[in-house]
């Protein structure tokens, strides 16, 4: 509650709440009138942004084969550049994940979430002066259809079977009804471009708070301020630029020497050494991203629910988060949701660690023997280390786990997806459907765990188009209720992402469930001296 409600404050320091619509909110969150408003209060007169400055970036995850085309965006650094010059139709908000309004300004479903219509925002300019108008638009998600575009964003763009201008809206007709198209339409692929995009895709054009000045793939990119821009509550220093950095030692060396302001990807075993620095704050941010054991239900010995429900409890969760995320993370429950995801299935069971409840499971089963687990440094940091503390846990209750390691060459081919207990991690999905569609349906080609169950698959296809978020919301915790008692999956924890900056950026929003503030960064930060 106190992450949300500091967003709240926040929104009327930046001037984007007024008194009426933060008094109605707060109220939610159970505070008292005079609480409110004393907090109203404290907000509005608290400092605003400061504008100006050069703000410098150091990134690992850049490539000399990167590309400037939203359509082939892969790194993180990519990730960050197109916030900075680009615009979506539609945006999520940083505390709730939930849609909201971008270059659309509003948007209707039908009945059956098969046809949405979209409202696009009049009196916005690219880069080049041009008006934005439908036509861009239209062209631009038509781009995204097609293969040849190369566009990461295809598998959402798959689901829509036509692409049309009504006068000055936008409607889209999909095959089948899905509540969370608006959602899926933040995809950081879909940045809208003059023409579609189809002239020049990496000219860098868009409706973005920044111009881009110049593009070094995997050195350099740096921005100027966009004039035009058409909001005011973003874009606060003058210029940017993004450094390409994928050493981590260079990375801490230049933001403790105040080369740069921002840093990603610090690993948790160096944040300590990190504090020692004086004008450093971490900033550690929930993920949807999870570290998982995997066993195939369909193969044995896996095909014994309660041997899988042993080792279910065989796992000390705490100690992993712990010891391999130094903290940096969440305990998982069996289920790939946490509470970053819209709708996340509240009341279930915490499974914690019980050697009893194992050994009585593990009996029950009727195996005998050791169990093999084959695991490898590939499949998630720390992942050996992972299992030794695994195998320790189990033999409390008297379970036996031989830990394989097996060559970080081949792991993915050979080894995940392929043999019946193993190592691996997931990076999340922007909503609950694309997460449970991408590997547990029984058709799903990612179905790592072999969980084919229609009755799962019928209650999943039903949640997709029904737009009574009460309805969706008992429907997810059905389905996260049957992965967790009856799937092949151990999670026992959500990692964090782990970044840092200095004291002197101010204004960082940790973006519920995404990475360097969704992306979004450097046009939401600001420069205090």
């Amino acid at each position: 509650m106190s992450d949300y409600k500091n967003f709240l404050s926040g929104q009327v320091t930046l001037g984007k709440m007024n008194r009426r619509e933060f008094m109605g909110r707060t109220a939610a969150l159970g505070l008292t009138v005079a609480a409110a408003g004393t907090l109203f209060s404290q907000s509005a007169m608290a400092q605003e942004p400061k504008r100006g400055g050069h703000l410098k970036l150091g990134l690992e995850g850049g490539s000399a084969t990167d590309s400037n085309d939203p359509a082939k965006f892969l790194s993180q650094v990519m990730f960050c550049i197109g916030r900075c010059w680009g615009d979506m139709l539609v945006e999520s908000e940083p505390l709730t994940g939930a849609p909201v309004p971008a270059l659309a300004e509003s948007w209707e479903p039908s009945a059956d979430a098969a046809t949405w219509t979209f409202k696009i925002r009049k009196g916005v300019k690219f880069h080049d002066g041009k008006d934005l108008t439908i036509d861009d638009v239209v062209k631009t998600l038509q781009r995204h259809t097609d293969e040849k575009s190369e566009s990461g964003a295809l598998g959402v763009m798959k689901s829509i079977k036509e692409i049309k201008a009504d006068g000055e809206n936008l409607v889209l007709v999909l095959t089948e009804g899905n509540a969370d198209l608006p959602l899926l339409l933040t995809d950081y692929h879909l940045v809208i471009q003059p023409g579609g995009g189809y002239e020049n895709p990496g000219a860098g054009i868009g409706t973005g708070p920044y111009k881009l000045s110049s593009f070094e793939p995997g050195v350099r990119a740096t921005f100027e301020k966009n004039p035009d821009d058409w909001r005011t509550d973003r874009g606060f220093v003058d210029s940017i630029e993004i450094i390409g950095m994928n050493d981590a030692t260079a990375r801490i060396a230049a933001l403790s020497s105040g080369q740069v302001h921002y840093i990603n990807r610090v690993d948790p075993k160096t944040v300590n050494l990190l504090k020692k620095a004086p004008n450093v704050e971490i900033l550690s941010t929930s993920g949807r991203g999870h570290y998982v054991f995997i066993m195939h239900c369909n193969t044995a010995p896996f095909d014994n629910n309660d041997l899988r429900m042993a080792l279910k409890y065989a796992m000390d969760r705490e100690t992993m988060v712990d010891k391999i995320l130094g903290g940096y993370g969440k305990v998982g429950n069996d289920f790939p949701i946490n509470s970053t995801y819209a709708l996340f299935p509240e009341g279930i069971e915490q499974r914690a660690y019980d050697p009893d409840k194992a050994a009585f499971h593990y009996k029950k089963s009727g195996h005998s023997g050791s169990v093999l687990l084959r695991t490898s440094d590939v499949a998630f940091p720390g992942a050996v280390d992972a299992a030794v503390l695994y195998q320790e846990s189990a033999k409390k209750a008297g379970i036996e786990i031989e830990v394989k390691r097996e060559p970080g060459d081949g792991y993915w081919s050979n080894v995940w997806n392929v043999q019946p207990f193993s190592t691996s991690y997931w990076g999340g999905r922007p909503t609950q459907d694309q997460m449970y569609s991408t590997a547990y349906l029984s058709t799903a080609d990612w179905n790592d765990t072999r969980f084919l169950r229609p009755d799962f698959d019928k209650i999943l296809l039903e949640a997709r188009s029904e737009l009574d978020e009460n309805k969706r919301k008992d429907m997810y915790r059905t389905m996260a209720t049957m992965v967790r008692d009856e799937g092949g999956l151990i999670l026992p924890m959500f990692n964090d992402f782990v970044n840092a900056c200095g004291k002197n950026v101010k204004g960082y929003v940790h973006d519920i469930g995404n990475d360097m503030s969704n992306g979004y960064v450097a046009t939401r930060v600001w420069l205090d001296a």
